[in-house]
């Protein structure tokens, strides 16, 4: 189904070491690779567009979704249009990853706009991997989309992780939340090199009792750059929370930008925004314990990004 190249990236970006459980639909240099479907899951392919449709039935309990990407040619230039429909009262976990293998000169990239509509009182939890690698001077480039729709009562859990080897990215999120829906935004971000790393959020609470909680944890190193920016609409009585966290370290540059709009009286809304470098006695701590200095920084970056 795959070489070994694109086998080590699935366990990268999926944690698949071998052809997942339930259902799953694999893309491998812009052509399916694998796909499987169960009575409750189904995976169908866009006719006018490239991308996926996976519907899952209302009460879907307990079962997963995996649709990881990888391109390993250089120059490769892939977009896919994915829609999630969640059935009312389904328990889910949906797995998206992308990993990009370039050893030539021209720039690979993938672009993905995934859109979820999850019906009312379904829970989701959705992990979107990013990772590059390769030792070519062609860029890894990754400019994912995601709108998220949510009725009435959902739940929707995100965690959205670029840890390593991706030279740009555009991430862009939009969410649309009912009455008493639930987002929960977990990002981890690491960048190095020179490369350059934009995430957008925009939620908007338009029911009552619904809440977002979304949260940043990145590292900047070298001359890379980092945009954090978040903006919170609260047109319900609601609950909001934004933050971003982050280390800078040599001639990286960050910037966060956390707003929040009320428009409702009872709209209670927090933004939290920290950038700083690594305190000079937590190394010295490490280095008495034996560690380098390389080695203290290190492990002080992978407890932060945990």
């Amino acid at each position: 189904m795959t070489d070994q190249i694109q086998q080590r990236i699935l366990e990268e970006v999926a944690d698949l070491h071998g052809v997942p459980e339930g259902a799953y639909n694999i893309r491998a240099n812009g052509r399916m690779a694998g796909r499987n479907t169960t009575a409750n899951i189904d995976i169908t392919s866009k006719t006018e567009v490239s991308g996926i449709d996976i519907r899952i039935r209302p009460g879907t309990r307990n079962e997963s979704v995996h649709i990881p990407v990888v391109l390993s040619e250089s120059g490769m230039k892939d977009m896919v249009y994915n829609d999630f429909y969640i059935g009312e009262d389904s328990d889910v976990v949906i797995v998206a990853g992308c990993g990009i293998h370039n050893c030539g000169n021209q720039d690979s990239q993938h672009d993905g706009i995934h859109r979820f509509y999850v019906g009312k009182n379904a829970r989701v939890r959705y992990v979107e991997k990013h990772y590059g690698e390769g030792d070519g001077n062609g860029k890894r480039i990754l400019n994912p989309v995601t709108e998220v729709t949510m009725e009435e009562g959902s739940t929707m859990e995100m965690e959205m992780v670029q840890i390593k080897g991706v030279d740009s990215t555009d991430r862009k999120t939009k969410a649309s939340l009912a009455k008493g829906a639930k987002l929960v935004v977990r990002e981890r971000l690491m960048t190095h090199g020179s490369q350059y790393a934009v995430s957008d959020y925009v939620v908007e609470l338009n029911g009552e009792e619904a809440s977002a909680d979304v949260v940043s944890r990145s590292v900047a190193k070298d001359s890379s750059y980092q945009k954090f920016d978040s903006r919170i609409v609260g047109n319900a009585p609601c609950t909001g929370h934004t933050e971003c966290d982050a280390i800078i370290m040599g001639d990286a540059k960050i910037l966060a930008v956390p707003q929040l709009e009320a428009n409702h009286i009872d709209a209670a809304l927090i933004h939290e925004a920290a950038i700083g470098k690594i305190a000079g006695e937590q190394i010295v701590k490490l280095m008495t314990l034996g560690l380098t200095e390389e080695e203290a920084e290190a492990q002080i970056v992978n407890g932060f990004l945990k």
